[in-house]
């Protein structure tokens, strides 16, 4: 059974219902000020015929008087009490923990865009907590699998149902590893986002980058039949950034172009000077990302595989890759047709 509470539904605040007490008996007091000064007046100075009309109708200024007053306080009270009142209402809301809750958009041009900003912070702080839900699910899902192959191997040879053979140690200590991997990828990603990631830039060729990522992938692409090729546009370029986060970045692109290209396919690898920075373009021929995917393949855990059966990566490469470009003040985008393949070009100032 789930312990989470169920989600409040969005629900439009009568705002100002604080003020109404206050008003009511504001505008009693002054009108029986008023109507009391205007009998009296009235009353003193009716005995004289020649001015009786006339005093009528100075005892009958104050209740026009009156009418003005509460005309201009309602007026007052729609332009910024009401206003006023909904965004009070909604803050007590987020302070009880419902993040649903919107102000409606207010007619006053005073408090208009007060409301629409106040809307899109709750917007995102909604966001956002849907996001550590989502992170806190996700983690107990990559945790159980291997955690769950540790216990029943070795509660298996505990019990004499597994020998302890060299097969069953090195699944029991691949396991391991994977979950060593996991934290480790956790760890990375949750202190890039944090922007507390270490970086320590130096100077390099990005010939120099490129080669080593051609002799890091070269034997494995050879072996499943790929093509992979490099191209560098300016052989003496130099660029300024952590090397080994920017090849982190690389070699996470490479082998996910890797695992989804055929035999027979081809990956490329291509450098170019841009206005003030530098670009990076892995371009491959596999079977390509789907248009609906794209706006979801650098999220924490995704995977184009939605049983999540395949469990040679953790999920979090295409996060982290994003988050140490971000890093270093660049951009990554992702371009993708299903059966053309995929490519994915990074920005970096220089």
């Amino acid at each position: 059974m789930s312990t989470h509470p169920p989600p409040h539904s969005p629900r439009k605040w009568r705002g100002g219902r604080r003020f109404i007490p206050f008003v009511f008996f504001l505008f009693s007091v002054i009108s029986l000020f008023i109507g009391g000064s205007a009998a009296a007046l009235y009353l003193i100075f009716s005995e004289y015929a020649g001015v009786k009309n006339i005093w009528l109708l100075l005892c009958g200024a104050p209740f026009a008087v009156a009418l003005l007053a509460i005309f201009t306080a309602f007026n007052l009270y729609t332009r910024f009490g009401k206003p006023m009142g909904q965004i009070f209402n909604a803050i007590d809301s987020i302070a009880e923990g419902n993040l649903s809750v919107r102000v409606p958009v207010s007619d006053s041009p005073q408090f208009n865009e007060l409301t629409k900003r106040f809307n899109k912070m709750v917007g995102e702080l909604e966001r956002a907590d849907q996001q550590r839900r989502n992170l806190t699910a996700d983690i107990a899902h990559e945790l159980r699998t291997p955690l769950h192959i540790i216990q029943g191997n070795l509660e298996g040879i505990i019990d004499g149902v597994y020998q302890p053979t060299p097969a069953h140690i090195n699944n029991t200590l691949d396991e391991t590893k994977f979950l060593a991997r996991l934290v480790n990828d956790l760890q990375t990603l949750s202190l890039a986002e944090a922007g507390q990631l270490p970086l320590h830039p130096t100077r390099f060729l990005l010939a120099d980058l490129l080669t080593d990522l051609t002799s890091s992938f070269s034997a494995q692409a050879a072996s499943l039949g790929i093509d992979l090729q490099t191209k560098i546009h300016d052989p003496a370029k130099e660029l300024t950034a952590d090397y080994d986060r920017l090849n982190q970045v690389l070699s996470n692109l490479i082998s996910n172009a890797i695992r989804h290209t055929p035999q027979g396919g081809r990956i490329s690898i291509e450098t170019e000077s841009t206005d003030g920075g530098v670009r990076f373009v892995v371009r491959d021929t596999g079977q390509g990302i789907p248009a609906e995917n794209l706006p979801f393949i650098f999220d924490r855990f995704w995977r184009g595989d939605k049983s999540r059966t395949e469990r040679a990566n953790s999920g979090l490469g295409l996060a982290i890759a994003k988050q140490l470009v971000l890093a270093h003040h660049g951009a990554i985008e992702a371009q993708s047709e299903v059966g053309k393949g995929a490519t994915f070009i990074i920005d970096l100032p220089t």
